[in-house]
């Protein structure tokens, strides 16, 4: 099955950018996306409104944090992620979370300056952890090449 999610929305918490103890970066932010119609009946235009955590990992959560900012209009895709935990006291806990794999400023009402950042994966064009393993949320090698 596929769990492919792709949202637009306004950033509702700036983002937070930490780091894992192994050095990789992990960017968190709040998304609200609102649905706006109008009602037949009424004429009347109603709006609900749905909230979302985005997470966002490697040179990509340091882009988001540089880049973006409460109340930036932007869109997400990425998936649907259930994280489960307890609590101190012992209850169990659980969410839904977006894992993105595309963060990008909307140009509904904006506009954006694009600057591109060399790279410092040392040749190998890759993601990769200091052992030489895949970065989690990162693209593979072919995923990283430029398209023309």
């Amino acid at each position: 099955m596929d769990n492919t999610v792709t949202l637009v929305g306004n950033i509702t918490r700036d983002p937070e950018v930490r780091y894992t103890p192994s050095g990789q970066a992990v960017a968190t932010f709040g998304l609200a996306v609102n649905r706006r119609w109008q009602n037949r009946q009424t004429s009347e235009w109603e709006e609900q409104v749905s909230f979302f955590d985005v997470k966002c990992w490697g040179q990509m959560a340091e882009h988001v944090g540089e880049s973006v900012s409460r109340g930036t209009r932007v869109m997400v895709n990425g998936r649907l992620e259930q994280r489960s935990w307890k609590t101190d006291d012992g209850d169990k806990r659980s969410k839904i979370e977006v894992v993105a794999d595309e963060v990008a400023p909307s140009l509904r009402w904006a506009t954006a300056t694009i600057q591109k950042i060399e790279r410092s994966q040392g040749g190998s064009g890759g993601a990769t952890s200091g052992e030489g393993q895949p970065i989690a949320n990162e693209p593979s090698n072919y995923a990283q090449e430029e398209p023309f």
